[in-house]
């Protein structure tokens, strides 16, 4: 194959250049080669199985942000969503799940106690959580009485450590309740094995189910909420993040969607007589306009990435203007990837239309990620309303 490799089209040169060593190591080399190989294995199974996560927690995907108080090695947010980028080159759906490597963040909210006891057998931990509808729990002494059914829990079979999302059912009516995320280790959570979808297949995103189960408060902190630890990547926008990592996944099918229509360049002909794709206009016309926008997509969420970063780090909090451009960075990356990936399917031409063709998955798992709320079309209104009111000001 003469694929183009990451290394033309890299994150900015100062965040490459402080990659730690886990993120372009043997161990992902290693991780990237099984994903290529199992990936039909993975939708078959319908999830990313245990043995899979395994070779994940090797490669150091669940140590990112795991706080150094408890052995992890938080990465900054850009090379980590570049790894994701690279596993969804070979896999969306465990590209996927190894986004969830980013979950830990939302366990920085619980009390530090509660952190400890998660981390008492090591860095390594996997989180996952379908936090929706939010179920009413009732108030008992020490906790929460809690019943109910989840969906979207991508990735929960391969879960140590589950959340589900509630709210006070005795609260006073007519007053919203919070949102709050509930966590317990995996084996006290039902799955319900009911994930049957056309894209995304090997996550695994089933429902979860609960009845009368007891949660001190403890175990609990308001979804979203800042980290209690003091390191850097604690006090980045965790809802801005989610959406991020989800982008990411889509970044890195349509560079797999590119790769393949450029491979297809000197192919067999369809006809005898027929030019080859390389030699048609439309053709050469789709692939250097989809490069254009992929890179530019590419480059326009790392940048939003990093600069919210430099402000962490500056000591300064994340402005309103900052984290909604996180969001909008995340999703025009995650759409414009979609239209990547639509036109590498209509440039291939007739072959793509064979079942066992990759770019049948691709598009599947690419229209999938722009189905997500955190990368909706409203981000663009709230984006808009944004800059409105600060022209206003102007």
């Amino acid at each position: 194959m003469n694929s183009i490799t990451l290394d033309v089209y890299p994150v900015q040169k100062k965040v490459v250049a402080a990659l730690p060593p886990h993120v372009d190591s043997p161990e992902m080399d290693t991780l990237i080669a099984e994903v290529t190989a199992r990936r039909d294995e993975f939708d078959q199974l319908g999830h990313v199985p245990r043995d899979l996560i395994a070779t994940m927690k090797q490669a150091g995907i669940f140590r990112s942000s795991t706080p150094r108080r408890f052995g992890g090695e938080p990465l900054a947010p850009a090379p980590f969503l570049a790894m994701v980028e690279r596993i969804s080159r070979a896999d969306g759906s465990a590209g996927w799940v190894a986004a969830f490597g980013s979950a830990n963040t939302y366990l920085a909210a619980l009390p530090i106690e509660t952190q400890r006891q998660i981390y008492a057998d090591g860095p390594d931990q996997v989180y996952a959580g379908g936090l929706y509808p939010l179920q009413e729990a009732k108030p008992v002494p020490g906790g929460w009485n809690i019943s109910g059914r989840w969906h979207f829990a991508s990735g929960c079979k391969g879960a140590d450590w589950i959340g589900v999302g509630i709210k006070d059912g005795g609260g006073d009516e007519g007053v919203p309740s919070p949102a709050l995320m509930a966590v317990m280790p995996a084996a006290e959570v039902e799955i319900i094995d009911n994930w049957n979808v056309v894209g995304m297949q090997g996550t695994g995103s089933h429902d979860t189910r609960l009845k009368d189960k007891f949660v001190a408060h403890e175990w609990t902190c308001a979804r979203g909420a800042p980290g209690l630890i003091d390191e850097p990547l604690y006090r980045y926008p965790a809802l801005a993040y989610q959406a991020e990592v989800h982008a990411a996944v889509n970044i890195g099918l349509a560079r797999a969607a590119l790769d393949i229509v450029t491979d297809m360049a000197g192919g067999a002909k369809i006809m005898p007589g027929a030019l080859r794709l390389a030699d048609r206009a439309y053709y050469k016309i789709k692939l250097g306009l989809s490069e254009a926008k992929w890179r530019s997509a590419r480059m326009f969420f790392y940048d939003a990435c990093e600069q919210a970063w430099e402000q962490i780090l500056a000591g300064n909090p994340i402005s309103e203007e900052t984290d909604m451009m996180l969001k909008l960075s995340a999703t025009y990356a995650a759409r414009v990837s979609m239209e990547v990936v639509n036109d590498a399917y209509q440039a291939a031409g007739m072959a793509a239309i064979q079942r066992s063709h990759r770019l049948q998955r691709i598009v599947r798992d690419a229209m999938v990620v722009t189905q997500h709320a955190a990368l909706s079309e409203l981000n663009y209104e709230s984006a808009g309303a944004l800059f409105a009111k600060l022209g206003i000001r102007r």
